[in-house]
Parts: structure tokens; sequence; C-alpha cells
């Protein structure tokens, strides 16, 4: 299971992106997929996190901002980021967790978001 994210740039503050994070390989007993981000001398942190069944949760911060959406038959997860500050500035990560008997999280290769003042 590969993780592949992008979308990431530079925009100046109030401006839009979009991110996008496609998952090659067969994988079973999803329970949610979502993004994450890290800022230089920060901990990572969840940005926005959807469910298998539709659940979706945001991280205050980012509320009314940003929406994360799926296209399950592109196997993709989307982060669409508007009204953007310089304090988004990080590395965002798409993550899918997966709940068998264990629990296991696959992460994506990160892409990078920066916010121009």
């Amino acid at each position: 299971v590969q993780l592949q994210a992008s979308g990431g740039g530079l925009v100046q503050a109030g401006g839009s992106l979009r991110l996008s994070c496609a998952v090659s390989g067969r994988i079973f007993s999803i329970n949610s997929m979502g993004w994450y981000r890290q800022a230089p001398g920060k901990q990572r942190e969840l940005v926005a996190r959807i469910t298998s069944g539709g659940n979706i949760n945001y991280a205050d911060f980012v509320k009314g901002r940003f929406t994360i959406s799926r296209d399950n038959a592109k196997n993709t997860v989307y982060l669409q980021m508007n009204s953007l500050k310089p304090e988004d500035t990080a590395v965002y990560y798409c993550n899918l967790n997966q709940v068998t008997i264990y629990t296991r999280d696959y992460w994506g290769q990160g892409t990078l978001v920066t916010v121009s003042s």
C-alpha cells in the first residue's frame, strides 16, 4: 500500500490550495483517512480525518476554512484549504488508519505548504 500526496506549494495569505492523496494497492478494514501536518520545530498534529462511515473531524484551527472529502472510486482523499494563514505553513501528510486485530497507520511522503504573509 502506498499513499501519494500532492498539491502543496507556495500561496499568499488568504489563498487556497487543494491537496490530494491517492492510495494504491489493495487494502481492507480502513478505519479512516486524514491529513496531519508538521511545522518546523513542532509535533505532527491532526488537521482533518474522515472515517469509513463518513464521520469527519477537524482540528479547531481549521474549522470553517478546510474541507476534507474522499472519492472512493478513485481511492483518493482531498483537503481543500481556503483562507490560508502563514501559520498553516507546514508539511502535510496524508494518513490511512487500518484496524484489524491490529491498528496500523500508513503515511504519505508529505507535501509542503508555504503561506506567505
